[in-house]
C-alpha cells in the first residue's frame, strides 16, 4: 500500500510551549463534549473546548487508560486501588468505582512493559469492557485481550492468540488489533522485528488481514465508520493516519515534525484525541481539523509535597569513623552521621534535591568527603564532620564519580570517574586534581592508601592478558610501578597498618569444579591471599615459629624491629617506604586456604577476608557469605560473621571505604550490611558479636519536586557519560535535554517523571533505553493464591466449575500444579462450592476469595455436582502465578507434536530467555536429546540475558572421533556430549537481546537454518549504574553486544533475518497449527533423509598377535 500524499499540514509540532495550560495529560479518551485523561496518577475530565478539569478519582497508585462507554455515561479504566492493577468502571460524572477483574495482575512492572489489565475500550453494545492482560499468557511478550461484563462475571478471552492494542469495529463483527505489544517502549523510529502492524480480525471467518504491512510502528487504532485511524512513525515522528477499509488506501492526516502524537482514542462521532508533548489535541474527522486543548488541572499534587520522612530504606553507601564510634550513611541524597551505640543521628547536609553519595571519613575523624551534584555536575566535596564548612574540591571533571577515599594523613582524596580514571585531589579548597591512572577496560574500585599516605595501590586490567595487575603509585615521585608476574591476576590490595606489607588477592589454585552433565569445568575456590614484603629489612609474618627460652619465637628476621600484629603507630610516624628492587622475590602466601575470597583487609591483629560458596545461576549458594579473620597470634582463621542469606554480597576497601563492608581506621570495628540490617562488630572483643545499628534517626525533608529536577539531570548525565558511542547516535543530546526539561514544571508524580525521561532517552533510537521504579508510593499489593486451573460459570446452578486443570510437572517446583498433587484429586468438571469456608456462588469472584497470606494453604469445598451433599474439603497449597504452567503446557504440546510428526526422530527444546530460566531449560532438555537425528531449538519469545554463547559453544562442537566401552552398545563421541544430528532454530520478533545474538550466531556458525520471522534487533547491552536519588533505576546501553567481523554494527535496529521466513498465521494458529514449527520439522526431515545420522558400532578388534601366539582354531577377533 502506498500512502496517499498528505494534505497541507495542520500541525507543525512546535517546541514545547509554556503558559499554555497543564501538560502531561496522558492516556486520553473523548466522548461527545468531554475528554478524560490521567494527570498526576488520577483521572480527570474536561470539556472538549478546554478549560478547567474536574477530578474523577483520588487514590494512591495510578488510574489510567480511561475509556468512555459508547453512550458516554460510564468510564472504564485501569486502577491500582488496593495495590493491584485491575479493571474498574465508574459513572462519567464521578462516584464509587466498581471492580470488574480480580485475577492477580503482573507487576508492578518496569515502565517498558506498561500495566497489566490495561483497558482498551468497550463492546459496541456497552455491556462489556475490552482490556489486555497476561492472565492466560505463557510469557510477558504474549498478552491477550479479553472482555469482562460490566454486570459482573468472569472475563472472556478473545480468539487472537496474542494481542496488544485492540478496538472493535462499530458493528462488533470485527476487531482491529496488533499482535505485538510494545506501546510503552522508549525507542523512537524503531524498525526491528517487533514493530507493530495492525490487523483486522473477522470473528466469523476466523481470519486476520494485515492492513499496514509497514516496517515502522503502527499503533493506537480507532475504528470510526469505514475508516480506521492510527498512529505511525513512517516519518521521524508518530503522526495520525487513516486507513479506508473500502479501498485499502492509507492517508497521512497530521504532520508533526518535531514531536510524537501518542495514545490516540476516539468516539463514533468522529473525534480523535491524542497527546502531543503532554498536551491534548483533538482531530475532527468530519472536517479534518486538528486543534490543541488548553486545559488547566487544579490538582493538589499530593505526590509532590515536601515532607519529613524516614529514609532508612534508601541507604546507598556508608563508612566508619576512624575510632569506630560513628558511621556515615548516604540516604536519599543526604549524608547522616549515626552513632553505633550512644547518641543521636544527624543530617550533615540538608540538601533536598541534591544527590550526595560515596561518603568516606578522614582518618582523624574531623571531615567527610563525598560526591555531590549540587553544582549541576558531579564533583568531590568535603565538609567538617559536624556538617559545617562544605567545600567543592574538584571543578569540571565531567563524568560520574565514585569511591572517595581519604589518604591517612588527610591531605588527599582518591576517587574514580566514569572514564575509568583514578584521580587524586587535595583535601583543601583550591587544590589540584591529578589523574594518576586509567584502566583500559574496567572501572577501578580497589585502590587503597599506604598507612603514611605516600603511596596509592590499585589494580588495572592488562590489555593483552585481560587480567588485573597490581600497581603502586608514588605521590612524591609521580610515577607508578607494576608488581607481579605477567600472566597471573592480582587485585584488592591492602596495606598492613605498619606499612611493611602489601596484601592482595590472586587466583593461584586451579583445581576446577567439574560439571555433572558433561566433561566441563568451572573455576571455584581459586583465590588466595598473598603479600609482598615492601622492604628487604622486614620479616616474614608467616615464618615457622620456634619457641625459645629467651622469648624469641624465630619470626624476627633480617633485623626486623617489630612484627605484624602490633598496634599501628600514628600516621606521621609510620614508615611506609617501599623498596621496589627485587620486590617480586619477596612474595608470600598467607596460610589461608584458597576459597572464593572477595575482600581482604589487614589490622594489627589479623587478616580479615570474606568468603562465599560456589555461585549458582538461579539459586543461592549452598554456603553463605562469611567474614573471617586469620589471627597473627593464633595462626588460624575464625568466622566473625555469617550472612543471613546465602550469596550475600561483600565488597569495600581495606582502608575502610564505603561498601557492603566498612572497616574503621583503627582496625577495631567492622560494619556489615546484611539484607536490611546493619551490624557492627567489635574486633577487639574476646568474642566479637554483631550488634544492630539503629537507623530510626534517618529522617530528612524530602522534596519530590526538587528530586524530579535532579533525577532528570542525573539520567541525562548518565547517558552522556556512559552511552556506548560518544556521538550519541548522531543526536544533539544537549538539544534533547532542552526540549524535555520544560515539562518538569508539570510533573505531578513519579510516573510522570518516568514518562518524560522515557521520551527523552527514546529520542536516541536505541535498544535497552530504560528508566524504571522510583518512589511510586504504591499501595501494598494483595497476594492471591492460584490453583493452576481455569474457572467457568454454571449459570443454571449459580456455581463455579473447574473448566481446566493444568497438568504441570509436580517433580519440578516451578511447574507444580496444585490440584494435581497426590491426595487433592480435583479435576475438570468439579464444582468449587466454598473457599476457606466462604460459600462461592456466581455473585462472588473466586479470585477475591483466594486472597490469602503468602504461604497460606487454601481449603476448598468440592463436589462433582453443584450441591453440598456429599461434598468434601481438601487443603491445597496454592501458587502465586500460573504463567509457568501456561508455558509448560505450550512447550509440552510442542514437544509431543514434534515427536509424533517425526516418529520420534526429531527433538525439541524451547529456550525462554538467556538467563536463569533459559539455562535451566537448555540443560534439562538438550542433553537427553543428544541422539536425536534432528533437533529444533526454539528461541521464539526469548527474553534475552547473557548465556547464549554457552549454548552456541555446545551446539557448535565438532565430532572428532568415536569411543566405545566393552559391554556397552552405546557409541560415544569425542568431544563428549557432541550433537551429531541436524539442527534448526525458530525465531520471531520477540527473540530479543541475547535472543537476537543467539539467532545471529546460529547463522554465523552455520548450525542449520533459522526459521520464522525477523528478531527484535536490540544488541547494545546495559549495565546498572547505581540507584537514582529515590531508589529508581536507569539503564544505559553501554556496550555493543556484537559487532560483525567486518567491524560493522549488526542486528541493532533491524534484527536477524531468518533463512526461511514463515510469518505467523492467525487462521493456522486458531486451527491448532504452528506453521513455523511445521516448517522446521519439514526441513529437518529432508536433511535427515538426504544425510542420515548414523553412529557406527565398534569396529572389529585389532589382530596384533603373531601367528605362533594366536589361539588354535581362532576365528575373527572379538570386539
Amino acid at each position: 500500500m502506498t500512502p496517499a500524499a498528505p494534505p497541507p499540514p495542520s500541525s507543525t509540532g512546535a517546541a514545547i510551549a509554556t503558559g499554555s495550560g497543564t501538560r502531561l495529560l496522558r492516556f486520553p479518551d473523548v466522548c461527545g463534549a468531554h475528554v478524560a485523561f490521567t494527570y498526576a496518577g488520577d483521572l480527570w475530565t474536561a470539556s472538549t473546548q478546554g478549560g478547567t478539569a474536574t477530578r474523577l478519582t483520588a487514590a494512591p497508585g495510578l488510574e489510567m487508560a480511561a475509556r468512555y462507554s459508547p453512550d458516554c455515561s460510564q468510564i472504564a479504566f485501569t486502577g491500582q486501588y488496593g495495590g493491584d492493577s485491575q479493571v474498574y468502571v465508574v459513572a462519567a460524572g464521578g462516584g464509587e468505582p466498581k471492580q470488574l477483574t480480580w485475577y492477580p495482575a503482573m507487576g508492578p512492572l518496569a515502565q517498558r512493559w506498561g500495566f497489566d489489565n490495561q483497558v482498551y475500550g468497550w463492546t459496541p453494545d456497552g455491556k462489556s469492557v475490552l482490556f489486555r492482560s497476561w492472565r492466560d499468557s505463557r510469557g510477558i511478550s504474549s498478552p491477550r485481550v479479553f472482555t469482562v461484563p460490566v454486570s459482573g462475571g468472569l472475563p472472556t478471552v478473545l480468539p487472537m492468540p496474542e494481542s496488544g492494542t485492540a478496538r472493535f469495529s462499530p458493528d462488533g463483527k470485527q476487531m482491529v488489533y496488533s499482535p505485538k505489544f510494545r506501546d510503552f517502549r522508549d525507542w523512537d523510529r524503531y524498525q526491528g522485528g517487533w514493530a507493530q502492524d495492525l490487523f483486522i480480525y473477522d470473528f466469523a471467518a476466523k481470519t486476520a488481514k494485515n492492513i499496514t504491512n509497514d516496517p515502522n510502528t503502527d499503533r493506537d487504532p480507532v475504528w470510526i465508520g469505514k475508516n480506521i485511524y492510527f498512529l505511525s512513525d513512517r516519518g521521524p515522528h508518530l503522526n495520525l493516519y487513516r486507513y479506508d477499509t473500502s479501498d485499502d488506501k492509507t492517508t497521512q492526516l497530521t504532520n508533526y515534525a518535531t514531536d510524537d502524537a501518542r495514545w490516540a482514542s476516539g468516539d463514533q462521532a468522529g473525534q480523535i484525541v491524542y497527546e502531543v508533548t503532554g498536551a491534548l489535541h483533538i482531530y475532527d474527522t468530519r472536517n479534518n481539523t486538528d486543534r490543541a486543548l488548553v486545559i488547566n488541572v487544579p490538582s493538589d499534587l499530593v505526590a509532590t509535597r515536601a515532607a519529613e520522612r524516614s529514609v532508612k530504606d534508601y541507604i546507598e553507601d556508608f563508612a566508619l569513623s576512624s575510632n569506630g564510634k560513628r558511621a556515615a550513611f548516604t540516604a536519599r541524597g543526604d549524608i547522616f552521621s549515626v552513632p553505633l551505640e550512644h547518641g543521636i543521628s544527624v543530617d550533615l547536609t540538608h540538601t533536598p534535591g541534591v544527590h550526595e553519595r560515596e561518603v568516606s571519613w578522614s582518618r582523624d575523624g574531623k571531615r567527610v568527603a563525598y560526591i555531590s551534584d549540587q553544582s549541576g555536575e558531579e564533583e568531590v566535596w568535603a565538609r567538617d564532620a559536624d556538617g559545617s564548612n562544605p567545600v567543592m574540591l574538584t571543578k569540571g571533571v565531567i563524568g560520574r564519580l565514585y569511591d572517595t577515599t581519604w589518604s591517612p594523613d588527610g591531605k588527599n582524596i582518591a576517587f574514580v570517574d566514569s572514564a575509568n580514571r583514578i584521580h587524586v585531589v587535595g583535601a583543601a579548597a583550591g587544590a589540584t586534581d591529578k589523574v594518576i591512572a586509567q584502566d583500559p577496560g574496567n572501572m577501578p574500585g580497589d585502590y587503597t592508601w599506604s598507612p603514611g599516605g605516600h603511596y596509592l595501590a590499585y589494580s588495572l586490567t592488562d590489555k593483552d592478558t585481560l587480567q588485573p595487575r597490581l600497581y603502586v603509585y608514588d605521590l612524591g615521585a609521580g610515577k607508578a610501578t607494576e608488581l607481579g608476574r605477567e600472566y597471573f591476576n592480582a587485585n584488592s590490595p591492602a596495606f598492613s597498618p605498619d606499612g611493611k606489607y602489601l596484601y592482595f588477592l590472586g587466583d593461584r589454585e586451579w583445581s576446577p569444579l567439574m560439571s555433572g552433565v558433561e566433561l566441563d569445568y568451572a573455576s571455584n575456590r581459586s583465590t588466595e591471599i598473598l603479600a609482598y614484603a615492601l622492604r628487604k629489612d622486614v620479616g616474614n609474618p608467616f615464618a615457622p615459629r620456634n619457641d625459645s627460652a629467651t622469648g624469641d619465637d624465630g619470626t624476627k628476621q633480617n633485623n626486623d624491629k617489630g612484627k605484624s600484629g602490633t598496634k599501628p603507630a600514628p600516621v606521621a610516624q609510620v614508615d611506609d617506604r617501599i623498596d621496589f628492587d627485587g620486590i617480586d622475590q619477596r612474595l608470600m602466601h598467607a596460610p589461608v586456604e584458597p576459597d572464593n575470597i572477595r575482600w581482604v583487609a589487614v589490622t594489627s591483629k589479623a587478616i580479615l577476608y570474606a568468603t562465599s560458596g560456589a555461585p549458582y545461576l538461579g539459586r543461592d549458594s549452598a554456603i553463605p557469605m562469611k567474614i573471617k579473620a586469620w589471627s597473627f597470634k593464633q595462626r588460624k582463621s575464625s568466622t566473625l560473621y555469617t550472612y543471613g542469606k546465602p550469596g550475600g554480597d561483600a565488597g569495600g576497601e581495606g582502608g575502610g571505604g564505603a561498601g557492603p563492608l566498612a572497616l574503621s581506621g583503627d582496625g577495631n570495628t567492622l560494619l556489615v550490611h546484611d539484607g536490611k540490617d546493619y551490624k557492627a562488630i567489635d574486633l577487639g572483643a574476646d568474642k566479637p558479636e554483631p550488634k544492630d545499628v539503629k537507623l530510626d534517626g534517618l529522617f530528612m525533608r524530602v522534596d519530590p519536586k526538587a528530586e524530579y529536577a535532579e533525577i532528570f539531570n542525573d539520567v541525562w548525565r548518565r547517558y552522556r557519560d556512559y552511552f556506548y558511542v560518544t556521538n550519541m547516535n548522531g543526536y544533539d543530546w544537549d538539544a534533547i535535554r532542552a526540549k524535555y526539561e520544560p515539562l518538569l514544571k508539570d510533573v505531578g508524580d513519579r510516573t510522570d517523571l518516568n514518562y518524560v525521561m522515557g521520551e527523552m532517552i527514546a529520542e536516541l533510537s536505541n535498544s535497552h533505553t530504560y528508566v524504571a521504579g522510583g518512589d511510586l508510593d504504591l499501595p501494598d499489593k494483595p497476594h492471591v493464591g492460584l490453583l493452576g486451573a481455569d474457572f467457568k460459570l454454571d449459570a443454571a446452578s449459580g456455581r463455579y466449575q473447574i473448566a481446566n486443570v493444568f497438568p504441570g510437572e509436580n517433580d519440578e517446583p516451578r511447574y507444580r500444579s496444585p490440584l494435581t498433587e497426590f491426595g487433592v484429586d480435583v479435576k475438570a468438571g468439579d464444582y468449587i462450592l466454598a473457599i476457606n469456608g466462604t460459600p462461592l456462588t456466581t455473585d462472588e469472584n473466586p479470585y477475591r476469595l483466594l486472597r490469602v497470606a503468602p504461604g497460606q494453604m487454601v481449603q476448598l469445598t468440592v463436589n462433582s455436582r453443584p450441591s453440598t451433599d456429599g461434598a468434601r474439603s481438601v487443603l491445597v497449597k496454592p501458587i502465586s502465578s500460573e504463567m509457568s504452567l501456561h508455558y509448560y503446557d505450550w512447550v509440552q504440546a510442542n514437544r509431543a507434536y514434534v515427536a509424533k510428526a517425526s516418529n520420534g526422530t526429531i527433538g525439541y527444546l524451547h529456550i525462554p530467555d538467556m538467563g536463569v530460566d533459559g539455562a535451566r531449560e537448555f540443560i534439562k532438555w538438550y542433553y537427553p536429546q543428544l541422539r536425536k537425528a534432528g533437533l529444533i531449538i526454539d528461541v521464539r519469545d526469548n527474553g534475552g540475558g547473557f548465556m547464549s554463547q554457552t549454548m552456541i559453544e555446545r551446539l557448535s562442537r565438532k565430532l572428532l572421533a568415536y569411543n566405545y566401552i566393552r559391554g556397552s552398545s552405546i557409541t560415544g563421541t569425542y568431544p563428549a556430549a557432541t550433537y551429531v544430528g541436524h539442527l534448526a532454530a525458530l525465531s520471531n520478533g520477540t527473540s530479543a537481546s541475547d535472543g537476537d545474538i543467539f539467532s545471529y550466531m546460529f547463522k554465523q556458525a552455520k548450525l542449520g537454518p533459522l526459521i520464522g520471522t525477523r528478531t527484535w534487533g536490540g544488541v547494545i547491552g546495559i549495565h546498572g549504574l547505581g540507584p537514582l536519588i529515590d531508589g529508581g533505576d536507569v539503564f544505559v546501553p553501554t556496550y555493543a553486544g556484537i559487532v560483525g567481523l567486518d567491524s560493522k554494527y549488526v542486528v541493532e535496529g533491524h534484527g536477524v533475518d531468518p533463512d526461511i521466513e514463515v510469518k505467523e498465521n492467525v487462521s493456522e494458529q486458531l486451527a491448532g497449527r504452528d506453521p513455523q514449527l511445521d516448517k522446521a520439522i519439514e526441513v529437518l526431515q529432508q536433511e535427515i533423509k538426504a544425510h542420515p545420522v548414523v553412529l557406527p558400532p565398534q569396529p572389529p578388534g585389532l589382530d596384533k598377535a603373531p601367528p605362533n601366539m594366536r589361539p588354535q582354531n581362532a576365528g575373527t577377533p572379538a570386539h
